[in-house]
C-alpha cells in the first residue's frame, strides 16, 4: 500500500469511527429522552429530572421539566443536587483507602477507635466490627438515637441495645456510616470532610462537589417538593458527613463514574469487594448494594432527602454508569427512578 492510499485509508477509517460515535451518542440521548419524557408525562409528581450517563469512554447529560413549579426554569449542568445517601459510597471509598493503608482493618472492634468502654456495643461478646459498619449488620438503630450534635451522637451510642449477633442480619442504618465517617477522621488525624477532599475529590477535579456551599453556590441548590407540591427544606448536616451532606453537578458525577469504572484503581477495587451476602445473587460492599446474576454485574445505590432523590448505577463489565437525579420526594419515587434506571439501561446497552 502506498502513502498515499495508506493515509486516505486512515481518514475514511476515522471519520468511520467518528460517526460511529456520533450514532452511539445520538442513541444514548434518544434513550434519555424517550424514557424521561415518559415518565414526566405519566406522573405529575414529578417536576424536574436530570441525567448524566457515561458509556464506552463517552458523556451524555441530558436535563428535563422544571426546578420551580410554574417558572420554567429547566435544571442545566451547574444545578447542585444533595446526594442523600449515595453519599455513603463516598465514605465506603475512605474506608476502603484506610484499609488499603493499614490505618483500620475490616475485622477491628469498632471500640478500639472510641474514647470510652460501650460495653453494650457487642452481642454475647462478639463485638460491632468495621465490616459489619460497612454493611449495615452493626445491629445499630437505622438513625442515631441523639443526632443534633457530636457530643450527643456518643450520648446516643451508650443508649444502643445490640439484640443480634454483628454479622448475621442486614438491617440499614444510618447510625454506623456516621461512626464510620467518625473513625476516619481519627485514624487519619483530619477532618472527615478533608479526607473526602483529598482522596475523592481533588484527584478526580470534582470541583463542583462538597459538603458546604458558599453564598452563590446555594443559589444553584435545588429546592424539591414532595407529592403534595410543598417545597421542602434542604438537608441540615450536624454531624460528619458519612450518611449524607454532598452536593454535586451531572458534570461531576461523570467524573465519579469514570472513577468507579476504572479497574486499574486499587482503592475502587478494594470499596467494590463483596462482605455480605443477601440472598442469591445480592451482596453488600462497601456501602455499594452489588447485583450478579450470570454476566450482569451492577453496583449501586439510592438517595433519599426531603424533596430529592437519585440512583447512582455502575455497570462495569459493559462500561457504563448512570445517574438520575429529581426534585421530587415521596414513598415511591426511588421505586420509579429505579425501573427508569433499568429501561434506559436496557436501550442504551443493546
Amino acid at each position: 500500500m502506498t502513502i498515499k492510499h495508506l493515509t486516505a485509508f486512515l481518514v475514511f477509517a476515522l471519520l468511520g469511527c467518528k460517526s460511529n460515535q456520533q450514532i452511539n451518542k445520538q442513541n444514548v440521548e434518544n434513550a434519555i429522552t424517550k424514557n424521561v419524557s415518559q415518565l414526566l408525562e405519566d406522573d405529575k409528581r414529578f417536576h424536574s429530572v436530570s441525567v448524566a450517563v457515561f458509556k464506552d469512554g463517552e458523556s451524555t447529560i441530558k436535563h428535563f421539566g422544571e426546578l420551580s413549579i410554574g417558572k420554567g426554569n429547566k435544571p442545566n449542568d451547574s444545578t447542585l443536587y444533595e446526594l442523600a445517601s449515595v453519599t455513603k459510597t463516598f465514605t465506603g471509598y475512605v474506608a476502603a483507602k484506610a484499609v488499603l493503608d493499614k490505618k483500620i482493618s475490616l475485622d477491628d472492634d469498632i471500640r478500639i477507635y472510641l474514647d470510652e468502654p460501650y460495653p453494650n456495643l457487642e452481642f454475647k461478646d462478639e463485638p460491632i466490627r468495621i465490616k459489619h459498619l460497612l454493611t449495615h449488620t452493626s445491629g445499630f438503630p437505622n438513625f442515631p438515637i441523639k443526632s443534633e450534635n457530636k457530643s450527643a451522637f456518643f450520648e446516643g451510642l451508650k443508649l444502643i441495645k445490640i439484640e443480634t449477633k454483628p454479622g448475621e442480619i442486614y438491617s440499614y442504618s444510618n447510625t454506623a456510616p456516621e461512626l464510620t465517617a467518625y473513625i476516619l477522621e481519627k485514624v487519619y488525624q483530619k477532618p472527615y470532610e478533608e479526607l473526602v477532599f483529598e482522596f475523592v475529590l481533588e484527584p478526580n477535579k470534582m470541583n463542583q462537589t462538597k459538603f458546604t456551599l458558599n453564598d452563590n453556590e446555594r443559589t444553584r441548590l435545588v429546592k424539591g417538593y414532595n407529592d403534595k407540591n410543598e417545597l421542602m427544606p434542604n438537608f441540615n448536616r450536624t454531624l460528619w458527613g458519612g450518611i449524607s451532606g454532598l452536593h454535586s453537578t451531572t458534570t461531576d458525577l461523570i467524573k465519579y463514574m469514570k472513577l468507579q469504572l476504572d479497574k486499574s484503581n486499587l482503592i475502587v477495587n478494594e470499596s467494590h469487594k463483596k462482605l455480605y451476602k443477601e440472598g442469591s445473587d445480592f451482596w453488600e460492599g462497601y456501602h455499594w448494594y452489588i447485583l450478579e446474576n450470570g454476566n450482569e454485574l451492577i453496583y449501586r445505590h439510592h438517595g433519599g432527602i426531603y424533596g430529592m432523590q437519585n440512583w447512582f448505577v455502575i455497570y462495569p463489565k459493559q462500561n457504563i454508569g448512570i445517574s438520575i437525579l429529581t426534585n421530587t420526594s415521596f414513598n415511591e419515587t426511588g421505586e420509579i427512578l429505579e425501573k427508569v434506571v433499568d429501561k434506559l439501561y436496557g436501550d442504551i446497552s443493546k
